[in-house]
């Protein structure tokens, strides 16, 4: 028989562990509960990554400090959204004023069983049920009671207005402040490793902003393809649907499904060939946009494998969902500056000794 071995640990030891434990506990508790204003601070984490280039061009061509310099970026960046606005938003109107006014005599031919969605009437007596369920005291109070929806939608709203306006403000001391804190961080590091992390810094900062960029184009490509598609169906909305496309395109993986039922129910109200149409176009699209448009623009705008954008959003999507594909991929890039920076540093201290190392009597 082996001898009995004894391990004895110590009650230090025992309640440092306990301590790390519940300090970790406690941290995961923190994160969750202020999982929205992570969420925030990641937004515009992006944004400011994405207009930093701009205010760094203003600084230098028009020799101004980094305050005026982001003033006149965010001048810029409203003017270019105003000048998207007034290009787009009368015939947007326009379109959305008549599919309201279209609207009732969508609804009057389902209630009578007529037109492209009469069928739901006729065989599936849909009006009647509704109306069954409307008129039961519980539902009607919570669809219409104060406790219930309207409650709901005014929280929604309020959040959503106080998100963008601490996006902006977060965007804008990140802007301003970013680089002191990134300075201070390297000052903290031993002065030999400065020069490595610095450039380690640099392409996190590219990759990031690579992401921001390609995201953009993969939804204006998307978008001009909605809006194509329906013109040449002769569906109405075209330019209304396909900025909801593009808009909607942001958001990985979700964004362009919810679009395309969306467009796809329009154009089937219009026609059922113009709805056949749309919808396998849009539903072909995608697929081209998820494996072939998304490997390939991050590949070169990241510089990930179009294999390692694929598992990137795919394994996001199913940890954090939107959330988690959305940063899934800057992730990804920013761990491979990493492991190829210790890489290169790994062979650097192997090649070394063996290039520092003279035998005796050689010169």
């Amino acid at each position: 028989m082996p001898p009995e071995r004894l391990v004895e640990f110590r009650a230090r030891t025992i309640l440092r562990i306990l301590v790390i434990v519940i300090a970790v506990a406690v941290v995961l508790e923190v994160i969750w509960i202020a999982r929205g204003v992570i969420t925030w601070i990641v937004i515009a984490l992006f944004l400011a990554l994405a207009l930093d280039p701009l205010v760094g061009f203003f600084q230098r061509r028009a020799l101004l400090n980094r305050g005026l310099a982001i003033g006149v970026t965010y001048l810029v960046l409203l003017a270019a959204i105003a000048g998207v606005g007034a290009t787009f938003v009368p015939k947007l109107v326009d379109e959305v004023n008549g599919f309201i006014d279209a609207t009732p005599g969508y609804v009057k031919d389902l209630t009578e069983g007529r037109g492209r969605l009469g069928f739901l009437e006729r065989k599936y007596n849909v009006v009647e049920k509704v109306e069954k369920e409307v008129k039961k005291p519980n539902l009607a109070k919570r669809l219409f009671g104060l406790s219930g929806t309207a409650v709901a939608v005014t929280k929604g709203v309020i959040t959503a207005v106080a998100a963008t306006i601490t996006i902006v403000f977060l965007t804008f001391f990140m802007l301003l402040e970013g680089r002191s804190w990134v300075d201070r961080f390297y000052s903290l590091l031993p002065e030999r490793a400065q020069p490595r992390w610095r450039a380690v810094g640099h392409d996190i900062y590219r990759t990031v902003g690579g992401y921001v960029t390609g995201n953009l184009l993969i939804s204006v490509i998307a978008g001009s393809f909605a809006t194509v598609v329906l013109l040449v169906m002769g569906v109405p909305y075209a330019v209304a649907l396909g900025l909801l496309v593009a808009f909607l395109d942001l958001i990985p993986l979700a964004g362009a499904t919810i679009a395309s039922i969306v467009v796809s129910t329009v154009a089937f109200l219009h026609s059922i060939p113009a709805g056949i149409v749309v919808l396998v176009a849009l539903i072909v699209y995608q697929q081209v946009e998820n494996h072939f448009l998304q490997p390939v623009i991050y590949g070169r705008t990241v510089q990930l494998s179009p294999l390692a954008v694929l598992i990137s959003v795919l394994i996001g999507a199913e940890i954090a969902g939107i959330l988690g594909a959305l940063a899934a991929i800057p992730v990804a890039g920013s761990l491979q500056v990493v492991i190829r920076d210790w890489i290169a540093a790994r062979r650097a201290n192997l090649i070394e000794p063996a290039g520092g190392f003279s035998p005796a009597g050689e010169t």
